[in-house]
């Protein structure tokens, strides 16, 4: 059997870990592993008419070359946010233009059959969030027999309670913040702290639930920015060391606005987020006359190695994903499900959103983690 494995999405830490677990696997049953760059695009853009693309964008794995791979983050096969499925004109490359019909966006997905066909992939293994992983559902709806292993840090791909990547994000985030304390402390200052999540405020809500942050604002729920300001300000002055600390997602909005997006989106449909955290603080500064510490975590959160949680799921996973593909078990997500290991169907990404449950975690009113009930709950809550 040959298998073929890719991340794709936003890097986290564990990935690395997971592909050398899959390829240990895979070898010790005698078995081939592919490794295919650059996520989605090293089907979009290699051509098997041409060798040289072939070399660019598949790597052959082995127990030796993927040795040392687990001991840093991202991920070494490189990632992109290509949509074979949904390909703008200006990404095409140039020996499929003459396919480019109209303005676009152009489906290459039997371009993509025929690399794989090509490279002889029996068994194909997406590692990445809902964008990856709703194109993994599209290979398998096409006939290629996937498995799909969920990574976010947001924790937000539908069908499992864990995702590799959020565990090392809300480490690196609570660390981050009480770190921030001792200027914010220092200059008797609000701190505003933005963090990853465009549609689930997941991780700004554990991670001021853990790191004991006055609020929390979540993309969920928007905000009447004069009741935040009200409230951070009293924190602070309850606060002996006079200060006060506030996490925001970037997908969070102001109520009656919009998400802040730039740019153009992306083959999934997304623009570029950011920048709320500021504006948020700006907006806390003119209505109070506080001074503001700004402070954009982002991909400080999902850079260098896995936690010792993420280094243990994306190893399980990964064995767990290798084995369903040597007993022809495809067409399934590896997942944590009440705590234990198990796979659901691939199908299930597709089925719906997962987003915070305000009623259980959240006080909407107060701008502020509220766990009401812990037994019978997840590890993480979610």
């Amino acid at each position: 059997m040959r298998i073929g494995i890719l991340t794709g999405g936003g890097d986290v830490p564990g990935l690395n870990p997971c592909i050398k677990a899959v390829v240990n696997r895979v070898h010790d049953e005698g078995h081939e592993v592919v490794g295919i760059r650059r996520g989605w695009g090293g089907l979009a853009t290699a051509n098997p008419d041409d060798p040289a693309t072939i070399e660019a964008n598949f790597i052959e794995l082995n127990p030796t070359r993927v040795r040392t791979v687990d001991r840093s983050g991202g991920t070494f096969l490189h990632s992109s946010r290509t949509n074979p499925g949904r390909m703008k004109t200006s990404e095409v490359p140039d020996f499929l233009r003459d396919q480019a019909t109209g303005e676009g966006p152009h489906d290459f997905t039997a371009h993509a059959l025929r690399v794989l066909e090509h490279m002889g992939i029996d068994v194909l293994i997406p590692i990445g969030g809902d964008d990856t992983l709703s194109y993994g559902l599209r290979m398998h709806q096409e006939g290629v027999p996937t498995i799909a292993i969920p990574k976010t840090m947001d924790n937000d791909v539908h069908g499992t309670d864990y995702c590799i990547g959020f565990s090392t994000a809300i480490t690196r985030g609570v660390q981050f913040i009480h770190n921030l304390r001792t200027s914010t402390g220092s200059h008797e200052r609000i701190a505003v702290v933005e963090l990853f999540g465009r549609y689930s405020g997941e991780t700004s809500l554990i991670t001021a639930y853990l790191a004991g942050v006055d609020r929390a604002l979540i993309s969920e729920v928007p905000f009447d920015v004069d009741r935040v300001s009200e409230l951070i300000v009293a924190d602070k002055a309850r606060n002996p060391s006079s200060y006060a600390m506030l996490t925001i997602s970037e997908g969070a909005s102001i109520k009656g606005g919009d998400i802040m997006v730039s740019g153009e989106a992306d083959a999934y449909g997304h623009r570029k987020l950011g920048g709320i955290g500021q504006q948020t603080g700006e907006l806390i500064k003119e209505r109070t006359g506080e001074g503001i510490v700004y402070q954009q975590v982002g991909y400080l959160m999902r850079s260098g190695s896995p936690d010792s949680l993420d280094l243990m799921v994306a190893t399980n996973y990964a064995v767990m994903a290798a084995d369903l593909a040597l007993d022809g078990s495809t067409g399934r997500m590896v997942a944590l499900r009440n705590g234990t290991y198990t796979s659901v169907p691939i199908s299930v990404t597709g089925e719906g959103v997962k987003r915070v449950d305000i009623d259980e975690l959240y006080d909407a009113s107060q701008y502020r983690p509220k766990v009401r009930h812990v037994r019978g709950k997840p590890m993480f809550l979610y």
